[in-house]
């Protein structure tokens, strides 16, 4: 096995590629934003709840740091939306399409803590702390594999 990419086979210019590239992102991008929101939504409505007051120190500080990786994942899987308008018509396409690579990489990242830190939140309220432990580490390495580990193990 060489370390030569094999060459694509399409015939399209730098601009149709970034184009394609682009469109691609973007629509991936949709399918996680909507994922990320339900997410929000959810843990902004818990304080709300007259349980949310039995929670222990430990479970609020736990709580505070899901709700800023929840915020943070669609800043970061929104960023190319906004980066796209800002710098339309402008002939960067190819430098956004390397910054929203980036973004959506790095918010897929922060969706996966939060939903780990959730199941962590949600699962130490109602088990023990083993059950919790081991079933958060379960959905973490979950994430982490199937997001992470398998896509870089077959990257040529």
């Amino acid at each position: 096995m060489g370390s030569a990419k094999a060459p694509d086979p399409r015939e399209e210019s730098g601009a149709e590629r970034a184009d394609r590239n682009l469109a691609e992102l973007l629509q991936e991008l949709r399918v996680a934003g909507l994922g990320v929101q339900v997410l929000f939504g959810f843990l902004l409505s818990l304080p709300f709840t007259s349980r949310f007051t039995q929670l222990s120190p430990g479970q609020r500080n736990l709580y505070l740091g899901t709700i800023v990786l929840a915020a943070v994942a669609p800043a970061l899987l929104l960023g190319p939306v906004a980066y796209h308008r800002l710098v339309f018509r402008q002939g960067q396409k190819e430098r956004l399409v390397r910054a929203a690579n980036v973004m959506a990489i790095s918010g897929l990242a922060a969706v996966g803590l939060a939903v780990s830190a959730a199941v962590l939140l949600v699962t130490g309220y109602v088990s023990s702390g083993l059950t919790a432990g081991l079933i958060t580490a379960f959905v973490t390495l979950l994430f982490a594999g199937l997001w992470f580990a398998l896509p870089l193990a077959r990257r040529r």
